[in-house]
Protein backbone atom coordinates (compact mmCIF):
# COMPACT_ATOMS: atom_id res chain seq x y z
CA UNK A 1 0.00 0.00 0.00
CA UNK A 2 1.23 3.29 -1.03
CA UNK A 3 1.05 5.56 2.11
CA UNK A 4 3.59 8.32 1.32
CA UNK A 5 2.05 9.97 -1.87
CA UNK A 6 3.11 13.04 -2.51
CA UNK A 7 0.87 16.18 -4.70
CA UNK A 8 2.37 18.44 -7.32
CA UNK A 9 0.85 21.08 -8.86
CA UNK A 10 1.63 22.82 -11.93
CA UNK A 11 1.25 26.39 -11.86
CA UNK A 12 3.90 28.09 -14.12
CA UNK A 13 2.01 28.20 -17.57
CA UNK A 14 1.63 32.29 -19.12
CA UNK A 15 -2.41 31.65 -19.92
CA UNK A 16 -1.90 32.90 -23.38
CA UNK A 17 -5.58 31.64 -23.79
CA UNK A 18 -7.19 34.21 -20.87
CA UNK A 19 -5.73 37.02 -22.24
CA UNK A 20 -5.84 40.27 -21.31
CA UNK A 21 -6.90 38.83 -18.14
CA UNK A 22 -3.75 36.78 -17.50
CA UNK A 23 -1.56 39.65 -18.76
CA UNK A 24 -1.69 40.94 -15.17
CA UNK A 25 -2.76 38.37 -13.05
CA UNK A 26 -1.95 34.32 -13.02
CA UNK A 27 -4.19 32.12 -15.09
CA UNK A 28 -4.74 29.76 -11.95
CA UNK A 29 -5.92 32.44 -9.54
CA UNK A 30 -8.81 33.49 -11.80
CA UNK A 31 -11.92 33.28 -9.52
CA UNK A 32 -14.59 30.62 -10.54
CA UNK A 33 -17.87 30.68 -8.55
CA UNK A 34 -15.89 33.87 -6.56
CA UNK A 35 -12.99 31.70 -5.83
CA UNK A 36 -9.20 30.88 -7.33
CA UNK A 37 -9.54 27.58 -9.68
CA UNK A 38 -6.32 26.34 -8.22
CA UNK A 39 -8.02 26.65 -4.66
CA UNK A 40 -10.63 23.59 -5.91
CA UNK A 41 -7.65 21.01 -6.85
CA UNK A 42 -5.42 22.05 -3.51
CA UNK A 43 -8.76 21.03 -2.04
CA UNK A 44 -9.29 17.92 -4.19
CA UNK A 45 -5.59 16.62 -3.36
CA UNK A 46 -6.24 17.14 0.65
CA UNK A 47 -9.71 15.47 0.38
CA UNK A 48 -7.67 12.29 -1.26
CA UNK A 49 -5.87 12.19 1.68
CA UNK A 50 -2.47 13.98 0.55
CA UNK A 51 -0.39 16.77 2.81
CA UNK A 52 2.21 17.29 0.93
CA UNK A 53 2.23 19.57 -1.97
CA UNK A 54 5.09 20.87 -4.61
CA UNK A 55 3.63 23.77 -6.59
CA UNK A 56 5.59 24.51 -9.60
CA UNK A 57 5.36 28.47 -9.87
CA UNK A 58 6.89 30.63 -13.04
CA UNK A 59 6.67 34.40 -13.24
CA UNK A 60 3.43 34.68 -11.64
CA UNK A 61 5.23 32.74 -8.37
CA UNK A 62 4.69 35.96 -6.45
CA UNK A 63 0.83 36.10 -6.86
CA UNK A 64 0.45 32.48 -6.18
CA UNK A 65 2.62 32.22 -3.26
CA UNK A 66 1.12 35.34 -1.54
CA UNK A 67 -2.66 33.40 -2.43
CA UNK A 68 -1.54 30.10 -1.04
CA UNK A 69 0.92 30.88 1.35
CA UNK A 70 2.49 27.74 3.47
CA UNK A 71 -0.56 25.57 2.67
CA UNK A 72 -1.85 25.68 6.16
CA UNK A 73 -5.75 27.20 5.38
CA UNK A 74 -6.11 24.06 2.89
CA UNK A 75 -4.26 21.78 5.46
CA UNK A 76 -1.60 20.99 3.51
CA UNK A 77 2.74 21.48 3.50
CA UNK A 78 3.36 23.34 0.44
CA UNK A 79 6.90 23.90 -1.53
CA UNK A 80 7.11 26.32 -4.31
CA UNK A 81 9.39 25.02 -6.94
CA UNK A 82 10.74 27.47 -9.86
CA UNK A 83 10.52 26.49 -13.64
CA UNK A 84 12.95 28.45 -16.00
CA UNK A 85 9.84 28.52 -18.56
CA UNK A 86 6.78 26.55 -19.24
CA UNK A 87 9.08 23.97 -21.62
CA UNK A 88 6.20 21.08 -21.24
CA UNK A 89 4.68 19.08 -18.34
CA UNK A 90 7.45 16.39 -18.22
CA UNK A 91 9.67 19.08 -18.18
CA UNK A 92 7.80 20.31 -14.91
CA UNK A 93 7.94 16.41 -13.42
CA UNK A 94 12.44 16.89 -13.84
CA UNK A 95 12.04 20.23 -12.27
CA UNK A 96 10.38 18.59 -8.89
CA UNK A 97 12.96 15.82 -9.05
CA UNK A 98 14.55 16.96 -5.45
CA UNK A 99 11.17 18.01 -3.90
CA UNK A 100 9.61 14.07 -5.42
CA UNK A 101 12.48 11.62 -4.24
CA UNK A 102 11.17 8.26 -4.72
CA UNK A 103 7.75 9.24 -3.63
CA UNK A 104 4.54 8.38 -5.88
CA UNK A 105 2.67 11.39 -6.45
CA UNK A 106 -0.42 12.60 -8.22
CA UNK A 107 0.44 15.52 -10.79
CA UNK A 108 -2.69 18.00 -10.92
CA UNK A 109 -2.54 20.65 -13.12
CA UNK A 110 -3.86 23.86 -11.34
CA UNK A 111 -6.12 25.55 -14.10
CA UNK A 112 -8.13 21.78 -14.24
CA UNK A 113 -11.96 21.21 -12.31
CA UNK A 114 -13.19 17.68 -11.49
CA UNK A 115 -16.66 17.73 -10.09
CA UNK A 116 -16.04 14.74 -8.33
CA UNK A 117 -12.40 15.06 -7.20
CA UNK A 118 -10.05 12.96 -7.16
CA UNK A 119 -10.26 10.75 -3.44
CA UNK A 120 -11.57 7.67 -4.82
CA UNK A 121 -9.03 7.60 -7.82
CA UNK A 122 -6.08 8.36 -5.38
CA UNK A 123 -7.20 5.61 -3.16
CA UNK A 124 -7.34 2.92 -6.10
CA UNK A 125 -3.50 3.75 -6.77
CA UNK A 126 -2.43 3.45 -3.10
CA UNK A 127 -3.84 0.05 -3.49
CA UNK A 128 -2.56 -0.47 -7.32
CA UNK A 129 0.59 -2.18 -8.32
CA UNK A 130 0.77 0.26 -11.37
CA UNK A 131 3.72 2.13 -12.58
CA UNK A 132 1.07 5.44 -13.68
CA UNK A 133 -3.01 6.03 -13.83
CA UNK A 134 -3.99 8.19 -16.68
CA UNK A 135 -7.82 9.69 -16.49
CA UNK A 136 -9.67 9.86 -19.69
CA UNK A 137 -12.61 11.46 -21.15
CA UNK A 138 -14.53 11.41 -23.94
CA UNK A 139 -14.53 14.44 -25.84
CA UNK A 140 -15.99 15.71 -29.32
CA UNK A 141 -12.51 17.71 -30.12
CA UNK A 142 -9.90 14.97 -29.22
CA UNK A 143 -7.29 16.65 -31.80
CA UNK A 144 -7.52 19.67 -29.51
CA UNK A 145 -5.91 16.87 -26.40
CA UNK A 146 -3.84 14.93 -25.35
CA UNK A 147 -5.21 10.93 -26.91
CA UNK A 148 -4.99 7.84 -25.68
CA UNK A 149 -5.66 4.34 -27.77
CA UNK A 150 -6.77 1.36 -25.86
CA UNK A 151 -6.60 -2.49 -26.30
CA UNK A 152 -9.01 -3.45 -23.38
CA UNK A 153 -7.75 -2.49 -20.13
CA UNK A 154 -4.65 -1.09 -21.16
CA UNK A 155 -3.41 1.50 -22.94
CA UNK A 156 -1.27 1.18 -26.14
CA UNK A 157 -0.49 4.41 -27.44
CA UNK A 158 -0.35 8.36 -26.60
CA UNK A 159 -0.61 10.94 -29.12
CA UNK A 160 -0.69 14.65 -28.33
CA UNK A 161 -2.82 17.12 -30.42
CA UNK A 162 -2.58 14.46 -33.11
CA UNK A 163 -4.53 15.57 -36.18
CA UNK A 164 -5.80 12.35 -36.93
CA UNK A 165 -6.61 10.96 -33.25
CA UNK A 166 -6.85 7.51 -32.96
CA UNK A 167 -9.63 7.78 -30.55
CA UNK A 168 -12.06 10.85 -28.99
CA UNK A 169 -10.55 9.80 -25.21
CA UNK A 170 -8.76 12.47 -24.01
CA UNK A 171 -6.31 12.93 -20.88
CA UNK A 172 -7.69 14.78 -18.16
CA UNK A 173 -5.42 17.27 -16.58
CA UNK A 174 -4.80 14.88 -13.40
CA UNK A 175 -1.65 12.18 -13.48
CA UNK A 176 -0.73 9.55 -10.75
CA UNK A 177 2.76 8.25 -11.00
CA UNK A 178 5.40 6.29 -9.51
CA UNK A 179 9.14 7.57 -9.23
CA UNK A 180 9.68 5.68 -12.56
CA UNK A 181 8.43 8.49 -14.59
CA UNK A 182 11.71 10.87 -14.03
CA UNK A 183 13.79 7.93 -15.83
CA UNK A 184 10.75 8.38 -18.99
CA UNK A 185 11.38 11.86 -18.71
CA UNK A 186 14.98 11.86 -18.80
CA UNK A 187 14.48 9.76 -22.28
CA UNK A 188 12.66 11.77 -24.15
CA UNK A 189 13.44 14.58 -26.64
CA UNK A 190 12.03 17.91 -27.08
CA UNK A 191 8.37 18.00 -29.40
CA UNK A 192 7.78 19.93 -32.30
CA UNK A 193 6.65 22.71 -29.66
CA UNK A 194 10.08 22.95 -28.24
CA UNK A 195 8.48 21.14 -24.97
CA UNK A 196 8.71 18.01 -23.38
CA UNK A 197 5.80 16.16 -23.36
CA UNK A 198 3.97 14.22 -20.74
CA UNK A 199 2.42 12.53 -23.18
CA UNK A 200 6.24 11.12 -24.52
CA UNK A 201 7.07 10.28 -21.19
CA UNK A 202 4.35 7.98 -20.35
CA UNK A 203 5.00 6.27 -23.99
CA UNK A 204 8.13 5.75 -22.82
CA UNK A 205 7.04 4.04 -19.86
CA UNK A 206 4.67 1.98 -22.08
CA UNK A 207 7.18 0.84 -24.23
CA UNK A 208 9.57 -0.02 -21.12
CA UNK A 209 6.84 -2.57 -20.70
CA UNK A 210 5.53 -0.96 -16.76
CA UNK A 211 1.87 -0.63 -16.24
CA UNK A 212 -0.31 2.29 -17.32
CA UNK A 213 -3.73 1.93 -16.05
CA UNK A 214 -6.36 3.95 -17.33
CA UNK A 215 -9.51 5.48 -15.59
CA UNK A 216 -12.02 7.44 -17.43
CA UNK A 217 -13.74 10.16 -15.74
CA UNK A 218 -17.89 10.10 -15.92
CA UNK A 219 -18.65 13.39 -13.91
CA UNK A 220 -17.73 16.88 -15.41
CA UNK A 221 -13.92 18.11 -15.83
CA UNK A 222 -13.13 21.49 -17.28
CA UNK A 223 -9.89 22.84 -18.65
CA UNK A 224 -10.33 26.26 -17.54
CA UNK A 225 -7.87 27.68 -20.08
CA UNK A 226 -10.19 29.27 -22.14
CA UNK A 227 -12.76 31.86 -21.60
CA UNK A 228 -16.09 29.90 -22.71
CA UNK A 229 -14.42 26.87 -20.37
CA UNK A 230 -13.91 29.53 -17.04
CA UNK A 231 -17.87 30.28 -17.53
CA UNK A 232 -18.71 26.76 -18.39
CA UNK A 233 -17.07 25.89 -15.23
CA UNK A 234 -18.84 28.91 -13.34
CA UNK A 235 -22.22 27.73 -14.11
CA UNK A 236 -21.09 23.97 -13.37
CA UNK A 237 -20.15 25.03 -9.41
CA UNK A 238 -22.48 27.58 -9.13
CA UNK A 239 -25.55 25.20 -9.70
CA UNK A 240 -24.43 23.04 -6.49
CA UNK A 241 -24.28 26.07 -4.59
CA UNK A 242 -25.72 26.17 -1.03
CA UNK A 243 -27.89 29.37 -0.69
CA UNK A 244 -26.93 31.67 2.03
CA UNK A 245 -28.26 35.93 2.25
CA UNK A 246 -25.31 37.27 5.15
CA UNK A 247 -25.64 40.64 3.50
CA UNK A 248 -28.03 43.19 3.30
CA UNK A 249 -31.45 43.09 1.16
CA UNK A 250 -33.29 46.27 0.71
CA UNK A 251 -36.03 46.10 -1.27
CA UNK A 252 -35.38 43.30 -3.39
CA UNK A 253 -36.11 40.26 -5.03
CA UNK A 254 -33.53 37.54 -4.35
CA UNK A 255 -34.86 34.00 -6.01
CA UNK A 256 -33.08 30.32 -6.35
CA UNK A 257 -29.73 29.29 -4.73
CA UNK A 258 -27.43 32.99 -4.21
CA UNK A 259 -24.91 33.80 -1.96
CA UNK A 260 -24.40 37.10 -0.76
CA UNK A 261 -21.70 37.63 1.04
CA UNK A 262 -20.98 39.45 4.14
CA UNK A 263 -20.64 43.22 3.58
CA UNK A 264 -22.51 43.21 0.39
CA UNK A 265 -25.61 45.60 -0.35
CA UNK A 266 -28.10 44.51 -2.43
CA UNK A 267 -30.69 47.87 -3.28
CA UNK A 268 -33.98 47.87 -5.44
CA UNK A 269 -33.01 45.20 -7.47
CA UNK A 270 -33.68 41.67 -8.74
CA UNK A 271 -31.26 38.89 -7.69
CA UNK A 272 -32.01 35.22 -9.58
CA UNK A 273 -29.75 32.50 -8.64
CA UNK A 274 -27.74 30.37 -9.23
CA UNK A 275 -25.69 33.39 -8.67
CA UNK A 276 -22.77 34.90 -5.98
CA UNK A 277 -22.62 38.25 -4.84
CA UNK A 278 -18.68 39.15 -2.85
CA UNK A 279 -18.29 40.80 0.00
CA UNK A 280 -18.78 44.54 -0.37
CA UNK A 281 -20.07 44.59 -3.79
CA UNK A 282 -23.13 47.00 -4.70
CA UNK A 283 -26.04 45.81 -6.53
CA UNK A 284 -28.70 48.80 -6.73
CA UNK A 285 -31.31 49.02 -9.24
CA UNK A 286 -30.12 46.55 -11.09
CA UNK A 287 -30.41 42.82 -12.54
CA UNK A 288 -27.96 40.16 -11.64
CA UNK A 289 -29.08 36.57 -13.35
CA UNK A 290 -28.17 32.94 -13.01
CA UNK A 291 -25.05 32.12 -13.70
CA UNK A 292 -23.06 34.65 -12.27
CA UNK A 293 -20.19 35.65 -9.88
CA UNK A 294 -20.20 39.10 -8.66
CA UNK A 295 -16.59 39.38 -7.11
CA UNK A 296 -15.73 41.69 -3.82
CA UNK A 297 -16.10 45.22 -4.33
CA UNK A 298 -17.76 44.85 -7.47
CA UNK A 299 -20.21 47.41 -8.50
CA UNK A 300 -23.57 46.70 -10.74
CA UNK A 301 -25.77 49.95 -10.66
CA UNK A 302 -28.42 50.44 -13.35
CA UNK A 303 -27.75 47.56 -15.07
CA UNK A 304 -28.48 43.54 -16.08
CA UNK A 305 -25.81 40.89 -15.79
CA UNK A 306 -25.89 37.21 -16.51
CA UNK A 307 -24.05 34.02 -17.30
CA UNK A 308 -20.49 36.43 -16.61
CA UNK A 309 -18.01 36.86 -14.14
CA UNK A 310 -16.68 39.79 -12.65
CA UNK A 311 -13.42 40.63 -10.86
CA UNK A 312 -12.65 42.32 -7.85
CA UNK A 313 -13.55 46.18 -7.96
CA UNK A 314 -14.82 46.45 -11.58
CA UNK A 315 -18.25 48.54 -12.29
CA UNK A 316 -21.15 47.98 -14.56
CA UNK A 317 -23.45 51.08 -14.64
CA UNK A 318 -25.68 52.81 -16.51
CA UNK A 319 -26.60 50.41 -19.49
CA UNK A 320 -29.64 50.14 -22.00
CA UNK A 321 -28.88 46.26 -22.90
CA UNK A 322 -27.91 43.55 -20.99
CA UNK A 323 -24.41 42.09 -20.34
CA UNK A 324 -24.03 38.46 -20.76
CA UNK A 325 -21.57 35.17 -21.30
CA UNK A 326 -18.63 38.01 -20.36
CA UNK A 327 -15.75 38.18 -18.30
CA UNK A 328 -14.68 41.10 -16.68
CA UNK A 329 -11.12 41.80 -15.28
CA UNK A 330 -10.09 43.75 -12.28
CA UNK A 331 -11.21 47.53 -11.57
CA UNK A 332 -12.89 47.45 -15.36
CA UNK A 333 -15.55 50.33 -15.53
CA UNK A 334 -18.03 49.82 -17.98
CA UNK A 335 -20.47 52.27 -18.21
CA UNK A 336 -22.70 55.03 -20.66
CA UNK A 337 -21.69 58.69 -21.02
CA UNK A 338 -23.87 61.67 -20.43
CA UNK A 339 -21.38 63.28 -23.32
CA UNK A 340 -22.76 64.26 -26.73
CA UNK A 341 -22.68 63.14 -29.88
CA UNK A 342 -23.11 59.71 -28.26
CA UNK A 343 -20.20 57.54 -29.23
CA UNK A 344 -18.46 54.48 -28.55
CA UNK A 345 -14.68 55.05 -26.59
CA UNK A 346 -12.64 52.14 -26.02
CA UNK A 347 -9.11 51.76 -24.01
CA UNK A 348 -8.53 47.85 -24.82
CA UNK A 349 -5.35 45.80 -24.18
CA UNK A 350 -3.69 42.92 -26.59
CA UNK A 351 -5.05 39.99 -26.88
CA UNK A 352 -9.00 41.95 -26.08
CA UNK A 353 -12.43 40.72 -27.55
CA UNK A 354 -15.22 43.02 -27.41
CA UNK A 355 -18.41 41.88 -29.25
CA UNK A 356 -21.55 44.46 -29.47
CA UNK A 357 -24.99 43.05 -30.15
Amino acid sequence: MREDIKGLVLSGGAGTRLRPITHTSAKQLVPVANRPVLFYGLDALRAAGIEEVGIIVGDTHAEIEAAVGDGSAFGLRVTYIRQEAPLGLAHAVLTAEEFLGDSPFVMYLGDNLLRDGIAELVADFRVSDADAMILLQRVPDPSSYGVAELDGARVVRLVEKPADPPSDLALVGVYMFTSAILDSAKAINPSGRGELEITDAIQNMIDRDLRVEPHTVTGWWKDTGRIEDMLEANRLILDVLEPSVRGEVVDSTVEGRVVIEPGARVVDSSVRGPAVIGAGAVVEHAYVGPYTAISEDVVIRRAEVEHSIFLRGSRLEDLDARVESSLVGRDVTIARSTAKPRAYRFMVGDSSEIGIL
